[in-house]
């Protein structure tokens, strides 16, 4: 090979390091559909038996005695089907250890392909069949149409179809006055029609021409006769807005010293457009597609060459030589430019190449035909010119098309480069950005939305920043596409969708700053982010509570910062205790009636009591304050409140007291405000009487000159008495408010009391 060659030669593998000895290859029953895996069969002294090599790993997986006569595997699955007599087939998944179809034909299957990671092709000595291994059904195979005249006597060496399956090739060798000639049946299947074409091997391919807006589909054969090799090149099935494409003739070199030479393999790359036929005796010619132009021929194996597929998702090609040693070949993408400049000195070609695959090397000729074309104002060669070169789709170029002024009657240069790149294929990120300003600018957002869904854009973060404003969704899913996670979950939540969250972030290992998180959802959503907050409490078990707290409550959301510390504080740990004493502050400052509710509950037992009975005092709260006091001073300046205690709750509350304790309350109620307090001190004295004892609650009542309050005091308890004095007072009490009829009822009914102290009551 040359010092710099434009192709790139590769030792895939040695199967004999890998057990297998070339001797006993069957090589006929060999295939080699793909770069993944190669079935080779092997006859040994013990009988027959297929090895399956993994080509991306370079190991053996299996190796099995089978009886099966032919055995192909899948493209890209550990898939192999197997043809035993001739008709019967069988295919199976060596991974699940599953049969995936099986059937018998009528006829025997001289030679059969997988078209796709679907189809398998098969042909008889009559007729050729397509059969679906995948399609769940347990259908046989299906008649494509019958074998031509031509390839009666011929050995079999290729099957092949276009991307649709409208058009197949079926190849055949034979040896005819002593050289090895090759016959081609080209079936239309929409036409229904079969014509033969003398070549060894053919390939169908996609190409997109300079300036097309849809692809050309390509027919490509090679041939060797008595005139010497030949490439042919032409289009079927021609599209609307897709220039013509003249037939390419072009002849192939083969070496006079080797006279038996012959093609035995023809791979297209659609990606770069360029073409590669592999010869019997390890020859690699390089064509471009579109020209039909000789790019490089070489020598790449001493050892003949038996099958060769497609490498590297179609970039190349892989073949299997003589020897056991699998060879790969693919264009040298940093040296096929400057190696067509320099050795060939065919510049259109380079340009050609290296705009069709984006290929560095030939990025001063592109500049300067650019800037020549500016010069000239030739703005649409321009355009196209900078469309057309990967390293000039630059936002340098962009700049220099925005600042070119507008032709009479055309669009701006700018515009006209970006509906150009669009009808050809998708933009780059600078590209993309400048399309979609004036789109968003003009609220064209279904127009924003069809280039995305045809894949016409680069998504990034910057486009999911300039589309925001205009439509969240839309940029939800480019930050989504673009792998910005924080940006995915800030669109989650302002668009509502915060049971997605929790799942995004798993899904894609993303951890956020969940402090952080929630201010943002809070600016958009208080009540959800509250929401949110309270599922983090069981997903985060190292939540800061009090941080999240603090988001809520210091932005005067004391609702939503209540809902979401309560269940943080559910448990109520002695360690929450302040959090506790926080969550009754703001709601005793803020919302008194849910804090009473909270206290009402006995939710919580850690809180500052001193600190929450005074908020309760100042609220309003007297009995919460109540509850909570334990100081006397304090007891006395809230218990005169009883119109705004529950006089049930008050009376019982006194039982909690000791006597000196209740009375001084009992004093500071009447003395506070006698009118208001004096039923609840009449019930009180009533009740705890015993207690406190009658003469200390008489005393009370008299230092306050209360004869109401002591006669409905001691109403209560002269039936029961054994005091004299008791009685004595009672009577006094209700002379002094007229009640003649109750004294003439205790005095009639009541033995206890002293007459002649009676007598002279006033």
């Amino acid at each position: 090979m040359s010092e710099n060659p434009p192709i790139d030669l590769i030792d895939v593998c040695q199967l004999p390091s890998l057990g297998i000895n070339p001797q006993f290859f069957n090589f006929m029953a060999t295939t080699l559909e793909s770069d993944h895996y190669i079935a080779v069969r092997e006859t040994t002294s013990s009988g027959n038996a297929v090895a399956i090599v993994d080509l991306k790993n370079n190991n053996t997986l299996t190796r099995k005695s089978m009886s099966a006569d032919s055995v192909i595997m899948h493209p890209t699955q550990n898939v192999i089907a197997l043809r035993a007599n001739g008709t019967t087939l069988q295919v199976f998944n060596l991974s699940t250890k599953q049969r995936l179809k099986s059937n018998v034909t009528s006829e025997a299957v001289i030679f059969w392909k997988w078209l796709d990671e679907e189809v398998i092709g098969l042909v008889t000595a009559s007729s050729v069949f397509l059969w679906n291994v995948f399609d769940g059904t347990d259908a046989g195979p299906a008649l494509l149409t019958s074998r031509h005249v031509s390839l009666a006597n011929s050995q079999l060496t290729q099957l092949v179809s276009n991307y649709d399956h409208s058009w197949f090739a079926l190849c055949g060798i034979a040896q005819e006055n002593g050289a090895i000639v090759g016959h081609i049946q080209l079936y239309s299947k929409s036409r229904n029609i079969s014509q033969h074409i003398e070549g060894h091997v053919c390939a169908f391919a996609k190409l997109k021409l300079g300036g097309a807006s849809v692809e050309t589909q390509l027919f490509a054969c090679a041939s060797k006769n008595a005139d010497g090799g030949h490439l042919h090149i032409l289009e079927i099935d021609h599209q609307d807005g897709a220039p013509a494409y003249a037939k390419k003739s072009t002849e192939i070199f083969f070496p006079a010293e080797i006279p038996n030479d012959f093609p035995v393999s023809l791979q297209i790359s659609n990606k770069y457009g360029v073409l590669y036929i592999l010869t019997k005796y390890g020859f690699i010619h390089l064509y471009d597609l579109e020209s039909g132009k000789k790019i490089f021929l070489n020598r790449i194996s001493s050892d003949p060459i038996f099958t060769a597929t497609q490498f590297n998702n179609g970039s190349g090609a892989i073949t299997v030589n003589r020897t056991g040693s699998v060879l790969a070949v693919e264009i040298a993408t940093d040296r096929i430019i400057p190696y067509i400049l320099n050795s060939l000195g065919d510049v259109e070609l380079a340009l050609s190449l290296a705009s069709r695959g984006g290929l560095p090397g030939a990025e001063s000729l592109f500049g300067q035909q650019f800037n020549q074309s500016i010069a000239t104002g030739n703005y649409q060669a321009a355009v196209k010119i900078a469309a057309s070169s990967a390293p000039l789709r630059t936002p340098d170029t962009i700049a220099k098309l925005k600042s070119l002024p507008t032709p009479p009657g055309q669009p701006a240069p700018i515009l006209q480069y970006l509906v150009y790149l669009l009808d050809r294929g998708s933009l780059n990120k600078f590209e993309t950005l400048e399309l979609v300003r004036p789109l968003v600018a003009q609220n064209r957002i279904e127009t924003l939305e069809k280039y995305l869904k045809e894949d016409k854009l680069d998504y990034s973060e910057e486009l999911g920043d300039l589309i925001k404003p205009a439509n969240t969704p839309l940029a939800l899913a480019v930050y989504y596409k673009s792998n910005v996670p924080a940006k995915v979950v800030q669109c989650l939540a302002e668009v509502g969708q915060f049971d997605k969250i929790l799942p995004f972030c798993d899904q894609v290992n993303y951890h956020p700053n969940f402090t952080v998180l929630i201010q943002n959802l809070l600016r958009v959503n208080p009540d959800k982010a509250a929401e949110f907050a309270t599922q983090l409490l069981s997903s985060q078990p190292d939540l800061n509570v009090q941080q999240v707290a603090d988001i809520f409550l210091s932005q005067n959301y004391i609702q939503q910062g209540t809902a979401f510390l309560l269940d943080a504080l559910k448990e109520d740990k002695p360690a929450d205790g302040h959090l506790q004493t926080r969550l009754l502050e703001v709601n005793l400052l803020h919302a008194p009636q849910v804090a009473d509710a909270i206290l009402g509950n006995a939710m919580f037992s850690h809180y500052d009591k001193p600190t929450i009975a005074k908020l309760c005092e100042k609220a309003g709260l007297f009995q919460r304050a109540l509850e909570l006091y334990e100081n006397i001073k304090d007891i006395k300046r809230v218990i005169v409140h009883s119109n705004a205690i529950p006089i049930d709750w008050l009376v019982n509350y006194f039982g909690k007291l000791n006597v000196d304790q209740s009375v001084q309350c009992l004093r500071e109620m009447l003395s506070n405000n006698l009118a208001q307090n004096l039923q609840v001190v009449i019930q009180v004295a009533t009740k705890y009487s015993d207690l406190i004892g009658p003469i200390t609650l008489i005393k009370i009542f008299e230092d306050f000159k209360s004869n109401e309050g002591l006669y409905y005091y001691l109403s209560s308890i002269v039936n029961v008495t054994h005091d004299p004095e008791v009685v004595l007072k009672y009577i006094q009490c209700a002379a002094k408010l007229g009640q003649v009829k109750e004294i003439e009822r205790v005095v009639r009914d009541n033995n206890v009391y002293n007459g002649e102290k009676i007598q002279f009551c006033p």
